[in-house]
Order: C-alpha cells, then sequence, then structure tokens
C-alpha cells in the first residue's frame, strides 16, 4: 500500500468515526466503543482486501466477511452503505421495528451481511464451514473472521480454531480486535487469556500482529496471512475501545451506552466535525 492509499483509507476511516457518532447521537441507541475499535480494520478489508459485489452480494466466489463480534453492526452498516449495498438513508432506521438493520447482523435482512451474528462465539465456526465448503468447490475464496477479545473467552471459539487446525483451512483468516475491554470491565478484571498469541499457536495456527488503528499495517499482515499455506491465520490487532473519543478510550461503559447532548458535543470537538 502506498503513501497516497494509505492516506486516503485513514481519511475515511476518520469520516466513517464521524457518521457513527452522528448516527448512534441521533438514534440514541447502538455500540460505540467497539465500532470504534475495529473501524480501520473493517474499512482496510472492505475496500483494500475483500473481492465482491455490491450489485451482486451473492456471487459465487466472492470473499466473505463475518462479523462475528456482531454488536459492531453500525460501523458495518456504514461501510456496507458506503460500498452500495443498500441506500445510505436506511441508516436512519438502526435498531428499529421492521428496519432492515437490525442491531446485530442478520442474514436475512441485510445485503452484504454473510451471517447472522449477535450471541458471541458463533463466527469462527461457521467461518470455517463457509471456507471448508469453498474449497470443496474448488474455489480460491477467502473467508475472514473478525473476533472480539472478549468473545474468545467462550468455549466454541476453541473448538472451532481446533477444528480449523486439524483440517488446514489455509483461506480461513480471523482477525482479533484486541482491545482489552468487554461489556464489564477490562479482560483481565472478567476472565484472564493469559498469552494469547502463544495459546492461538498452541492450537496449530500462524499468528500474526499489527496496529489496528494504521490502515497499512493491517493490509500488510494480510498480505502476509494470505501468503501462508497449510494452517489457518489470526491476526491479532491491537487496538483500543472507543478509539478517537479521548472520553471514550478504554472506558467499559461506552460499550453500548446512549451519546447524551454533552458527550455529543466532546466527541464531535474530539473529531473535528461540527455537530450534525
Amino acid at each position: 500500500m502506498n503513501a497516497e492509499r494509505q492516506q486516503e483509507l485513514q481519511r475515511l476511516c476518520f469520516r466513517f468515526r464521524n457518521e457513527l457518532i452522528d448516527l448512534l447521537y441521533h438514534i440514541q441507541t447502538g455500540h460505540p466503543g467497539g465500532s470504534l475499535s475495529c473501524t480501520e480494520i473493517l474499512t482496510t478489508l472492505y475496500f483494500e482486501k475483500i473481492r465482491q459485489d455490491p450489485r451482486h452480494p451473492d456471487m459465487e466466489g466472492r470473499d466473505r466477511l463475518i462479523l462475528s463480534k456482531g454488536h459492531a453492526a453500525p460501523i458495518l452498516y456504514i461501510i456496507l452503505a458506503e460500498l452500495g449495498y443498500f441506500p445510505k438513508e436506511e441508516l436512519k432506521t438502526l435498531r428499529q421495528i421492521n428496519s432492515n438493520l437490525q442491531g446485530h447482523p442478520c442474514l436475512h435482512k441485510t445485503p452484504g451481511v454473510e451471517l447472522s451474528t449477535g450471541p458471541l462465539g458463533l463466527g469462527l465456526g461457521a467461518g470455517l464451514g463457509m471456507s471448508l465448503s469453498e474449497r470443496l468447490k474448488g474455489s480460491e475464496a477467502y473467508t475472514y473472521v473478525v473476533l472480539g477479545d472478549g468473545e474468545i473467552q467462550e468455549g466454541s471459539v476453541w473448538e472451532a480454531a481446533l477444528a480449523a487446525s486439524k483440517f488446514q483451512a489455509d483461506h480461513l483468516i480471523a482477525i482479533l480486535d484486541n482491545n482489552g475491554v468487554q461489556l464489564d470491565g477490562t479482560l483481565e478484571e472478567i476472565m484472564p487469556m493469559g498469552d494469547i498469541p502463544a495459546k492461538w499457536a498452541a492450537f496449530g495456527w500462524k499468528v500474526l500482529t499489527c496496529d489496528g488503528h494504521d490502515v497499512k499495517s493491517i493490509s500488510d499482515a494480510l498480505d502476509k496471512a494470505v501468503a501462508c499455506k497449510g494452517k489457518p491465520v489470526i491476526i491479532i490487532a491491537n487496538t483500543v475501545k472507543g478509539k478517537g473519543i479521548s472520553f471514550m478510550e478504554g472506558k467499559n461503559v461506552w460499550h453500548g451506552k446512549p451519546i447524551g447532548e454533552e458527550d455529543y458535543k466532546a466527541a464531535k470537538i474530539d473529531l473535528g466535525g461540527a455537530p450534525a
């Protein structure tokens, strides 16, 4: 990725953060913290790596992205709308009754969503199944699964990790949004995970790390992941929950807290934008 493209994608992430805060303030619901921590991850994947066609969401041979940490749906929807999967006007209906944009991604309602997620721990096993299905078809498509670090406290994640290693699922790439904070506190307070890279390596995965807020670092890690053969890959993307908004950064209360008027004004100052 050259410097010009890097700057272009970082500017896009900056705009997406502003749009996210505007949206969540005006609808008074949704999850800001975890959406802000994975903004660069999703932006790099969708705008730089994933083979897709918004005009044909079910295109054969497409790459797939599963947002296993489904509470980050708001930033996913903003990106899908930007790509043209559905009109941007629909974003205003987020989390409303009969909306196509539910609080967590819904395969049956939202174009571009590959798996309904919400209960944590589902995405990696389903992603493995999708990856192996593509292999049986002779497809070279990749399946990307974005996990939360609180999510990897779920036992089902490690069952899927074992199976992926057994089947040498080298077209399955997991990206861990490693922000250190979950709903009720920090990972260390709730359920310490110890040496996360060593755990994944012990389960037979190739382990890479990157700066989860630097699009070039993410892109480089993804290139290395695609080049790996014979085993699944996890990229541990080191991030900050609530990234970009000083009073949200690293604070578990902003996992799903509505944004009040004063907080909204302060957030917009941090993001360098005027209230919308």
